[in-house]
């Protein structure tokens, strides 16, 4: 499992041995089972999530209307968490749940802070990450802005072939802003 993360960190950056030994030793390996959540809307936010397998969703639920905004997915390979109140320790405004059984290694803000004393050129590698990661976020808010529902599937569909096979139809739907008919008739 952990050949999966250093296999993801030195497509950015190389590593020894020993500094990878020095990575891995702060990261916790969990499972999730599918429908569980990792993050919960309300609650801490312990870890930072990589997740090795499985596919999760990334919600804010509006508490007036109980309406769900999907903001994203993750699946092998991502990082995905609630990232605001991650670096705060604020209490979560999103919830991550597991849309199949999923396995992650997680990355308390202590370990990250310890793993960044420790070892300063990881800050490059998180750097990429966060870049990456915003970049991503400014795609969906045009695509979202400028596109129609037509365009945003085939943007995603060209983006992410794989993830399409994975999701469910009602899921993708509420990512794309549709009804799961008119996803159908796309």
């Amino acid at each position: 499992m952990h050949s999966k993360l250093r296999h993801h960190i030195e497509k950015h950056l190389p590593l020894t041995d020993e500094e990878f030994a020095f990575v891995g030793k702060h990261f916790v390996f969990k499972k999730f089972k599918k429908h569980q959540f990792m993050v919960q809307q309300g609650e801490p936010v312990p870890y930072n999530y990589f997740l090795l397998s499985g596919l999760t969703k990334l919600v804010y639920t509006d508490e007036a209307t109980d309406k769900q905004h999907i903001l994203a997915f993750a699946m092998e390979d991502w990082w995905d968490n609630d990232f605001q109140a991650y670096y705060t320790r604020a209490r979560a405004t999103l919830s991550m749940e597991c849309l199949e059984d999923t396995e992650a290694l997680c990355l308390s803000l202590d370990d990250f802070d310890a793993l960044r004393a420790g070892l300063p050129k990881i800050e490059h590698f998180f750097l990429e990450k966060v870049m990456a990661g915003f970049l991503a976020s400014q795609r969906r808010i045009l695509s979202l802005l400028t596109s129609n529902a037509q365009q945003r599937y085939e943007q995603l569909a060209s983006q992410y072939p794989s993830l399409l096979q994975r999701l469910p139809k009602t899921q993708l739907a509420a990512y794309l802003g549709v009804s799961r008919e008119t996803l159908s008739r796309m």
